[in-house]
């Protein structure tokens, strides 16, 4: 049996990769043996270590406001970034040459600098040109950072998506007389979408991460930046940082899962074929059928 994108495995290739398959759990099986036996030699293993996660304070003092900053700071540049990239990778595809150009100008401009020297620099602009109290100035050079890196990338999604779609659907938009503002909001953005998703949720998961290069170069107390002071305080720096890892890592599958659930139901939706008839509704169209075809007959041998 063969498919459109590679032919079926045949007896051959299935023994091949399972025997892949095998050589690699066991390599990763010795891999993670190895890095337990280390940690135990070093005594990273021991209880005194992982006890206070299992305590509320570890969690109500550090870990959880640090994690709810970060979510601040993730949550602000999401809602930010998105409906500006959306703008700015529409305005990269516009007729008029003083909208396209400037917009191009602004997206390879911001998504060739490094996010943590916008952040740098956003600090040291509201340290210096505004009057932001610096309890608040970390925040607000991490979310300016983010913004702006994350929005020219998400540009780029936005118009690869739109530019992705049959140019069929514009032509025949503009067949049927709509303008360009109307062709892309009603047809190219809600199929584009879509095609987006994957990309776009994949640049969100970056987001959330970045918001760690704040904590570290600016004292921003997010999740990572609290994990420190918790260190510091309980001497336990390689099991906090994986505590933290993990927490990281489930964010980030709540939020792909969340997207890849959004994507599905987005998918089914443009497969549904509109209002379902009832089996009633169905005879009364069959019975109508019959007798306009009788009548037809009828009248053609009059």
């Amino acid at each position: 049996m063969t498919s459109v994108l590679y032919d079926a495995p045949g007896p051959k290739a299935k023994r091949r990769n399972l025997l892949f398959s095998v050589l690699f759990f066991v390599l990763l099986a010795l891999a993670l043996w190895w890095v337990w036996t280390v940690m135990d030699d070093k005594g990273q293993l021991e209880w005194s270590l992982w006890k206070p996660f299992t305590t509320s304070e570890a969690w109500t003092t550090y870990l959880l406001p640090g994690l709810a900053d970060t979510l601040k700071a993730a949550g602000l540049a999401m809602v930010i970034a998105l409906p500006l990239g959306a703008v700015l990778g529409i305005a990269r595809m516009s007729d008029h040459r003083w909208v396209r150009v400037p917009a191009g100008a602004v997206v390879e401009f911001f998504r060739a600098i490094p996010v943590l020297l916008l952040m740098l620099f956003a600090n040291e602009f509201f340290a210096r040109s505004t009057d932001v109290t610096s309890e608040d100035r970390p925040l607000y050079a991490v979310v300016t950072g983010l913004v702006l890196y994350n929005a020219s990338v998400l540009a780029e999604v936005v118009r690869a998506g739109i530019l992705s779609l049959p140019k069929g659907q514009s032509e025949a938009a503009q067949a049927i007389g709509l303008r360009k503002s109307q062709t892309m909001s009603s047809i190219l953005l809600p199929q584009a979408v879509t095609v987006m998703l994957p990309a776009i949720v994949s640049q969100l998961v970056v987001i959330v991460k970045d918001t760690a290069l704040g904590g570290v170069m600016l004292g921003f107390t997010e999740l990572l930046n609290s994990r420190a002071t918790l260190a510091a305080n309980y001497a336990n720096v390689i099991p906090s940082f994986i505590v933290v890892a993990v927490v990281f890592i489930l964010l980030n599958f709540l939020l792909t899962s969340f997207a890849s659930w959004l994507e599905g139901r987005l998918r089914r939706s443009k497969r549904s074929t509109g209002a379902v008839l009832g089996a009633d509704k169905v005879d009364d169209l069959n019975a109508a059928e019959v007798g306009g075809t009788h009548g037809t007959g009828a009248g053609g041998t009059v």
